[in-house]
Formats: structure tokens, sequence, C-alpha cells
């Protein structure tokens, strides 16, 4: 039996535990779900079992599967949230191959296909002191036939100072920082996904003042290493930071979807979000450089090859060490059910350790996001229109497009979404997202996401 099977089992056997103690739940109301609250701590002596929960504290921004009374000895919160992205995608008008910079043709790889794009629960809490934060979580990936299993520990000092270590997003662009998946189109835009860092391991601390400035602060592994052993990981941490700021309020409801970009809740008061992220990263490729295609695919060029691939910058020649700084600069504002979501990123490649000669010193791209929506119908349907472009070293690649979203359920944490968009050169692959290297067309999407 796999991991995921037997934490699967694990989880149905403790919720069908807990329910019986239970009193049923009912439904949620439509209303927005308000947050764990944070009361004094208790002793982390062993504790009776939990008195009965009323029905309507079964939903909080979650699932509550148990949760000890304030006066536990040892208190308890287990919570189960769950992400499910489905997703038809069309890539085959791109043309089957495209030119890099050095004159070198390749091929484009097309798509047709229905895919659980991403699935992911969480289970996660506090235990023996509600300080003490934990939480455990299976991402899994059938386009890109991945699974990941990773998990955190925290300690939530007050609403200034969070400090936790383990798998988490790095936060180098606002869609890295608690906006997942909610976004005002399918998927992060392909500028995003070309500078953007990745997921890691690492510690980080994070909290937010009073007068709606917002940070975190975070030290890694790299820019990408999901699925890099800790024996290929080399000695270089990678830094990384952002701040955000709200100073009309906050950007969204209270919950998980506080920073999402629809004005789904439809404020006659203008909402704004300011922010500013920078990331710092000495990269190693993580394979022998006689191999010709790296194990670290973080970092491309903008025509569309990976900077550490052999024939990247010069022919035969291979990249083993680069250092990528990026920094990202994002805005925006929502009032009356519009929104326009925007950001600006700056990114630098160089100090190259190379086999061989190089005709340049480093690289520097630079590009933007935006994206803008309207509900013609509240709660219920927003149109929208979004964009992005990379000003590149060796290409510059753009995309547009427009699309609907239609919230089927009273909550925003359901929807569908089709969305056509014409992409000019991508300058980067990856499984889960629409993107191809050198693709270029016309392409449809349909996709359902659950995020509770």
């Amino acid at each position: 039996m796999t991991l995921v099977s037997v934490a699967i089992v694990v989880l149905v056997t403790f919720f069908a535990t807990s329910a019986s103690a239970q009193s049923p739940a009912a439904p949620p109301d439509n209303t927005t779900p308000s947050t764990t609250t944070d009361s004094a701590t208790a002793s982390s002596q062993a504790s009776p079992a939990a008195a009965p929960q009323t029905n309507n504290d079964r939903y909080r921004d979650g699932m509550i599967i148990w949760e000890t009374p304030a006066d536990a000895r040892v208190p308890f919160l287990l919570k189960f949230n769950i992400n499910t992205q489905l997703r038809y995608l069309n890539t085959q008008s791109s043309d089957e191959t495209y030119t890099d910079h050095l004159g070198v043709t390749r091929e484009v790889h097309t798509r047709n296909d229905i895919t659980v794009n991403r699935a992911m629960f969480i289970l996660g809490g506090y235990v023996f002191d509600q300080r003490a934060r934990y939480s455990f979580t299976v991402w899994t990936s059938a386009g890109a036939a991945s699974i990941i299993v990773a998990s955190n520990i925290g300690w939530r000092f007050n609403n200034a100072l969070t400090i936790t270590g383990g798998y988490t997003g790095i936060p180098g662009s606002r869609s890295l920082v608690n906006t997942f998946p909610f976004f005002t189109s399918t998927d992060r835009s392909m500028a995003d996904n070309f500078f953007r860092p990745g997921f890691t391991q690492g510690a980080w601390a994070n909290g937010e003042f009073a007068n709606g400035l917002n940070y975190l602060a975070f030290v890694g592994n790299g820019l990408n290493t999901l699925n890099i052993s800790a024996a290929k990981i080399d000695t270089n941490l990678l830094l990384s930071g952002s701040v955000w700021w709200e100073p009309l309020g906050p950007y969204s409801e209270p919950g998980k979807s506080r920073q999402m970009y629809d004005d789904y809740f439809a404020s006659s008061r203008a909402r704004i979000r300011i922010g500013s992220s920078f990331t710092r990263s000495r990269e190693d490729r993580f394979s022998e450089t006689d191999q010709s295609s790296p194990d670290n695919t973080s970092i491309y060029n903008s025509d569309g090859v990976l900077a550490f691939s052999t024939g990247a910058f010069a022919p035969g020649v291979t990249v083993d060490q680069a250092t990528y700084k990026m920094w990202a600069i994002d805005g925006g504002l929502k009032k009356s059910g519009f929104s326009v979501n925007g950001q600006y990123f700056l990114r630098w490649v160089g100090d190259f350790d190379a086999d061989g000669p190089l005709p340049l010193d480093s690289t520097f791209d630079h590009g933007f996001e935006l994206s803008a929506g309207q509900f013609v119908v509240p709660r219920t349907l927003v149109l929208y229109g979004r964009g992005s472009k990379v000003f590149g070293q060796f290409a510059s690649p753009y995309e547009y497009g427009g699309g609907a979203k239609w919230y089927f359920l009273p909550t925003e944490r359901f929807w569908l979404t089709a969305e056509l968009m014409k992409v000019h050169r991508a300058p980067y692959s990856g499984a889960f997202t629409p993107y191809t290297a050198g693709m270029a067309g016309w392409v449809p999407m349909v996709q359902t996401v659950l995020a509770f």
C-alpha cells in the first residue's frame, strides 16, 4: 500500500471515529467562515475525551474534524482542507517546432487532455499548546505524474510573528503568498511562471501588523527542490522575502480566500493591496556536466531553453552554477465587483560557472502580468481579461486572453472557468501549467476548482 493510500485510510478512519462522538454537522451557511481564534494556552498534560461540538462549529475555513474545549489540559485542533483542480487543455493549434536564439530547432510538445491537474489534502491545526502549529499535506498532479508529501511545524507568538519550518512556496511572487488558487484566471500567468521561484524546504517568519502591513521572510534550499534528493542539493541557501500593505483594510473577507483576486464580496469600499518581493539564490544544475539535461529545471532563458541545459548559451557549453536574483512589484484594486491585479518582474541571472567560454556574463529579463475582472451577476458570474509579456534577453514572448468564471454555488470556494488565450512563443514549460516552451497559438481551457 502506498504512503498516500495509508494517509487516506488514516484520515477516513479518524474522521469516522471523531464524527461518531460529535453531533452531526449541519451544512455550512452562506456566510464567510470565520478563522480559528487564538485563546489562552493550556497545560500540555493528558486530557479526557473532548466534549461534543455543536453543529455550527464543524466548518470554519475548513472542516473541523476534532477540537478540544478551551479548558482542555491538552489543546488539540485537527482541520481538513482540500484544493482540487480538474482541467481540460488543448494546445494543438501551436506549431510543432520553434527555433531558439542560437538557431537550433526544438520540438514543441502539444497537448489535448483532461487531467486532475492538482489535488491537495491538508490536515492541520495545533497540539499541546494553541501556539504549536502543524500541518500535513499530500500534493499530487496527474499532469506532472508527481506526488509530494510535506509537513510543517510552527510556533505562533502573536499576530505579528509566527515561525514555521517545512515545505512551502518561495515568496518571490505574489502568486506564492497565500493566493493560490484564488486567481482571476485559470492559473498563474505565463510571465509569472517564467520569472517566479518554486517550492522548497526551509524556515520562515511571517506576521501582520495593526496598520495592514504584512511580511514573510524565508530561507530555504533552492529555487525548486521538490523532486531533488538531499544528496544532490548544494550547500547554498536561498533568501527570499515579501511585504505587502493593505491600507484600506483586508483585501478580502477573512479566511483562506483573503488574498483572492476577484471582488467576489463586492464591497462598496475600495480595497487596495501593494506589495514587493525579492529572491536571491545560487543555483546548481544538480547533474554532471556530461549530462545534457539537468535535474534543475527552475530557470529558463527567454527563448524557452533551460538555462542549465547543454547549449543554452553557446554550442556545446554547459553552465554548472549560476546566481538568480528576482525583484517583483505588485498591486491590486477591488471595488463593487470590479478587480484589477498586476505585477512587474525584474530578473538577473549571472555569475556563471561553465565548462567552456560564454558570449555573455549575465542575462536580464523583465516583464509583467495584468488581469481585470467584473462581476456581471453578483457572486455568480465574472467576465475577465488578462495578459502577460516577457521582455527577454533572447526573445520577447507574450500572451493575452479572456474568459468567464461561474460560481455556481453560494460560496467563493467552488467555481467553473472557461478561457481562451493566445500565446506567442511561451518561454517556459511546466506539466501542471498550460504552457510548453515554444508554444504559439490559441489555447482553450475549461477547469473547475474546489478549494475549501
